[in-house]
């Protein structure tokens, strides 16, 4: 028996990166996956290429619409939601003085308020069913510090809304957790402007984390494996500090 059979599990921004990975695990611990993304063209055909128990939708995560439309159909399709993977984000090097307002207010809108309005569709039909299991991804920068100073204060408040959401949901068996990446090979670690192996050098571990490494763990967050894990941080960054 396979860890996720006779789930239903919606991952964002899962055409490229961190949620294909994840996409491409679920879909082969047997699980039927949806993702979304804004890329119409890459969604499809990385949803084509898992084969038919992936579906590929089209959504902003940063508009409360396209999260109904998106939930609803998942619903009306497949009878049930049993994890919610909130990947979808954005990441720039910027510091405090250099943010503007422009980039500061869509950081939050995809970071911040677009995990937000992932959790409040989901959560009416996870307590419905009496389970479920919600992961948002947030980062080691929603731990300490960080040079991306508007990155940081949302990932920061994921931490805190995964926490407040923990509670509220875990008398209806809702879990909710989230996962912290270090320093992952993904095209995020192009906003730093500098060599791989500069990045690499902050490593304790002496080396980028995989994809694979960050699904993983997501993957026992969704699955039964988990089941008395509510409101907590799972970190994986090789020893590095943010």
């Amino acid at each position: 028996m396979n860890r996720l059979d006779n789930k239903v599990a919606l991952i964002t921004g899962g055409a490229r990166g961190q949620g294909a990975a994840e996409a491409e695990m679920f879909v082969s611990a047997g699980a039927q996956v949806v993702i979304t993304d804004i890329d119409r063209d890459l969604g499809s055909e990385v949803a084509e290429g898992l084969g038919e128990t992936c579906l590929f939708l089209s959504q902003d995560v940063a508009s409360e619409d396209d999260w109904q439309c998106v939930v609803e159909e998942i619903v009306a399709r497949f009878g049930q939601i049993d994890s919610l993977v909130n990947n979808a984000g954005i990441f720039r090097v910027q510091e405090l003085e250099q943010t503007s307002a422009k980039d500061w207010n869509q950081m939050l809108a995809i970071n911040q308020t677009g995990v937000f309005f992932g959790m409040k569709a989901v959560a009416p039909h996870m307590k419905k069913a009496g389970k479920g299991s919600i992961i948002n991804l947030s980062s080691i920068a929603g731990l300490g510090g960080a040079k991306a100073f508007a990155y940081a204060a949302t990932k920061w408040a994921v931490r805190g809304m995964t926490k407040s959401a923990a509670l509220e949901l875990a008398p209806f068996g809702v879990r909710v957790n989230s996962v912290h990446p270090g320093l992952i090979e993904t095209q995020m670690m192009d906003a730093f402007g500098v060599p791989r192996e500069e990045i690499v050098a902050r490593v304790p571990y002496g080396r980028l984390g995989d994809v694979d490494e960050i699904a993983k763990l997501v993957l026992f967050l969704a699955s039964d494996d988990s089941s008395y894990c509510t409101g907590h941080e799972f970190i994986a960054d090789g020893a590095v500090k943010a």
